[in-house]
């Protein structure tokens, strides 16, 4: 069912997700610790890396529906690995800054933003249609494996090496990536010429392209199902960049942990992550693609409402060090609300990606990927420097507060809508 390319593009995707996750931890001490930056600094790269998605996710998600998407997974893998490996050189060179550092960010986004549009719609062409939830749940297994090592790597090398040099893994793995995929052959139609106007003739690119995020639009946002996931889905990735930007500078400043024990933390919702991937298969044939996300969605309260209510461990200005009863205590409470996150996430991606890659035909994937992707990455653009300010201006706490809040909210509305009986088709 699953065959030798997908197998391929599997690895590509499990070696470069272990190197994000280490980025994940070596970017956040990079910028609060190594730079010395705010908690809104912190929002304003974070939100960087999205701005991109912003601005041109959808012509960019309508011009990917007119390419072979394996070249463009292939090119764009390597600009990722040559844009982080640039990061330590600017470090050494003394040219490392917070507005360096935002504009790499926005340009690996701008890559990541034609990656994944082309990775989300490859997916479809390497497997049947009845296969699309057990490749999407192999895919968030080796994905739960690599965010419950990567952020314990990631802590390691940051401690040993240093925030800067702990990025040249994941520059490394975006090459693998590339030879990867460049092994998944698998046949794809070619590029799209346009459409035909009544003369005969075709109609000018600019419209052409005008007219394909329309359609892509339409599809998504007229659709019984798909609408109401969507609008809830930017919810959640609003309050998703509140909560994940306040963490790190919570973490680390106000409750004295270590990078290493803030990757211990985050590890904690890759294997809780995996658990959810090995379920959400049959959780969606019995529950359905419906009922599983949002009883998700409805686990992402009390998951982020514990690690609002973490006991604040070491600080910098106490004369316990991080290695304490009282900073391990905190440890393991973040780990406990990143676990329940993890689980609730890979019970979840599975079902709704592979729900929305079955619904839509073959030439709408590219567009309906980057339409949802593009306004979900609009939100992180809004929500991390929000998460910043409110950070910085109400303390940690309250901050991860609003973000708990409005998981409630989002959870609530989806529940109510159509989209709780939404369910697979046949799986063989």
């Amino acid at each position: 069912m699953l065959g030798r390319a997908f197998k391929w593009f599997w690895a590509g995707e499990a070696v470069s997700e272990l190197g994000t996750y280490v980025t994940t931890v070596a970017l956040q001490v990079l910028v609060v610790v190594t730079l010395g930056a705010s908690a809104t600094e912190l929002g304003v790269v974070n939100a960087a890396r999205w701005v991109p998605y912003l601005v041109l996710g959808l012509v960019l998600g309508a011009v990917v529906d007119r390419w072979r998407r394996r070249p463009l997974l292939i090119a764009t893998d390597l600009v990722r690995g040559l844009l982080l490996g640039a990061v330590p050189l600017l470090w050494w060179a003394g040219m490392l800054n917070i507005p360096v550092l935002a504009v790499f960010m926005a340009l690996l986004g701008l890559a990541s933003l034609l990656n994944d549009a082309a990775s989300q719609s490859f997916v479809p062409r390497l497997v049947p249609r009845t296969a699309l939830v057990r490749a999407n749940a192999r895919l968030d297994q080796t994905g739960a494996v690599a965010q419950a090592s990567g952020p314990a790597i990631g802590g390691a090398l940051t401690t040993a090496l240093g925030a800067p040099l702990a990025v040249l893994v994941d520059a490394a793995t975006y090459l693998f990536a590339a030879f990867a995929v460049w092994r998944a052959k698998v046949p794809e139609p070619g590029p799209a010429r346009g459409t035909p106007r009544p003369d005969g003739g075709l109609r000018p690119a600019a419209r052409r392209l005008v007219d394909d995020v329309r359609e892509g639009l339409r599809w998504v946002y007229r659709h019984t199902m798909l609408a109401p996931l969507a609008l809830a889905t930017h919810g959640w990735f609003l309050c998703n960049g509140i909560v994940t930007t306040v963490l790190a500078p919570f973490a680390l400043v106000g409750l004295g942990m270590t990078a290493f024990q803030l990757g211990l933390a985050l590890a904690a919702a890759g294997a809780a992550g995996l658990a959810g991937a090995l379920l959400s298969e049959r959780a969606g044939r019995v529950w359905g693609a419906g009922r599983t996300v949002v009883a998700a969605r409805f686990a992402m309260v009390p998951a982020w409402a514990v690690v609002a209510l973490a006991p604040a461990g070491a600080t910098s200005s106490s004369s316990d060090g991080p290695g304490t009863t009282a900073t391990w205590l905190t440890v393991a409470t973040i780990a406990v609300g990143q676990g329940l996150y993890g689980l609730a996430t890979g019970l979840e991606n599975a079902n709704e990606m592979g729900y929305r890659q079955a619904v839509t035909p073959d030439h709408l994937q590219a567009r309906t990927n980057t339409t949802i992707r593009s306004i979900n990455r609009a939100m992180l653009v809004i929500g991390a420097p929000a998460g910043g300010l409110l950070a910085d201006h109400l303390g940690y706490r309250p901050a991860l507060w609003v973000g708990v809040a409005g998981f409630t909210l989002v959870a609530v509305l989806l529940g109510m809508s159509r989209f709780r009986s939404a369910r697979h088709p046949q799986v063989s």
